[in-house]
C-alpha cells in the first residue's frame, strides 16, 4: 500500500528481526533492501510487545545514515 499520490507515503513491511538494545529491522513489501527502525517510532505498540514477522505500516524517511522507518504501527 503507497499513498505518494496523497503526499503521504505510508508502505507495509514485516518485522524481520529485533535486537535487545531497542532497534530491528523491516523486510519490505516489494524491495530488496530492510528497513531500520527504532522503538522511539513505534506507535500503538511497545517494542517488548513486537515479534519477528509481525506485519506493520510505516513512513519511510532519508536520514544522514540512509532510509529508515518512522511512525511505526502493527497491522
Amino acid at each position: 500500500m503507497n499513498f505518494a499520490t496523497q503526499g503521504i507515503n505510508i508502505m507495509e513491511g514485516t518485522i524481520k528481526n529485533l535486537t535487545d538494545r531497542g532497534f530491528g529491522f523491516i523486510t519490505v513489501d516489494g524491495e530488496e533492501k530492510d528497513l531500520f527502525f527504532h522503538s522511539n517510532e513505534l506507535k500503538g505498540v511497545s517494542y517488548d510487545e513486537l515479534k519477528v514477522g509481525d506485519r506493520v505500516s510505516f513512513d519511510k524517511t532519508d536520514s544522514p545514515k540512509g532510509p529508515n522507518a518512522t511512525n511505526v504501527n502493527r497491522i
